[in-house]
């Protein structure tokens, strides 16, 4: 059984990322595996696992992510999660399911937002729950993000009501900081109360394996990794001749017609449509048996369009 590829693994609360791949590195006693996406420790869900050569596809997979979480209003903590020390505490009753419908599509579209204090964003080659430790402040710009939706999921009232969202979001996207800043524009606090993944990298919480799950199969030799051309769709592809498959391995670059042909073409897309763009962009390339070969970077010269070889499994 070949070991390259993906796992789709479902995190449980209360271990870092990190401890998810050791852990997987030791079950399938394989040295080669990295995650895409880390979550926090009491965080669960979608955590995507490369293993073998997979590994260095993880930087092709899709970016966009989705969540389904639960904020505390009357509420907020150093860490913008019940993490962390309570900052303030103070009953909101009168907050209401329809101030909150108000303020919400302040938070959808293309919006600026700060990551808490206790995140994994790097300064000056630290992390920033490094500086906070210590206890030193650190003054941070503001960070571009995306939120494509916000979805009211259930309403609990009362002296701290609760409110379950679901969220559609881009890469960078901090939903302790959307919980923290709806809580300050309503004037009442807010803190995230917890958060499970359910969309990450093109793969979806329904069909996440928990580690209980991984060691069975793994037991009963029905363990298959995720194949790339499952998750890396969104990239198009292109078929190899056997000739240019040859010159692939070589890391040759091959220039490739503009618009495919066909007929004897020795290179040739599917759909043709992946070779409209404007380069660069990136291609799955298969062989004409349908084995992955890896990504090419297409791009133009002065005379044609040349596919080069990015990564070569």
């Amino acid at each position: 059984m070949t070991t390259d590829g993906f796992l789709n693994l479902h995190k449980p609360a209360g271990i870092t990322s990190h401890d998810c791949v050791g852990r997987v590195r030791r079950l399938l006693q394989l040295k080669r595996v990295g995650h895409g996406g880390t979550l926090d420790p009491a965080v669960t869900g979608v955590l995507p696992i490369a293993l073998g050569k997979a590994t260095r596809l993880l930087q092709f997979l899709q970016h966009n992510k989705a969540y389904r979480g639960t904020i505390r209003f009357g509420l907020t903590t150093a860490t913008d999660d019940l993490e962390g020390e309570i900052i303030h505490s103070q009953p909101v009753p009168d907050l209401t399911l329809e101030k909150v419908q108000a303020a919400l599509p302040n938070f959808l579209g293309k919006i600026e937002q700060f990551p808490p204090n206790f995140s994994a964003v790097q300064v000056g080659g630290k992390r920033l729950y490094e500086l906070a430790r210590k206890g030193e402040k650190v003054e941070l710009a503001a960070r571009n993000v995306e939120v494509f939706r916000l979805e009211i999921l259930d309403w609990r009232s009362g002296d701290f009501p609760e409110l379950d969202l679901s969220i559609a979001c881009g890469a960078g996207t901090y939903i302790r900081a959307i919980a923290r800043d709806l809580g300050a524009q309503l004037n009442a606090g807010g803190t995230l109360a917890c958060l499970t993944r359910t969309e990450s990298s093109g793969f979806s919480i329904d069909q996440s394996l928990s580690f209980a799950e991984l060691e069975q199969q793994l037991q009963e030799n029905t363990f298959r990794p995720i194949l790339p051309a499952q998750v890396l769709g969104h990239l198009g592809t292109i078929v190899l001749s056997p000739e240019y498959t040859k010159r692939w391995f070589q890391g040759q670059r091959l220039p490739i017609p503009e618009t495919p042909i066909e007929g004897n073409q020795k290179i040739s897309s599917n759909p043709p449509e992946n070779l409209t763009a404007q380069p660069p962009y990136p291609l799955q390339v298969y062989d004409r048996d349908g084995k992955f070969l890896g990504i090419g970077q297409v791009a133009s010269s002065e005379t044609s369009i040349i596919l080069s070889p990015q990564i070569v499994l």
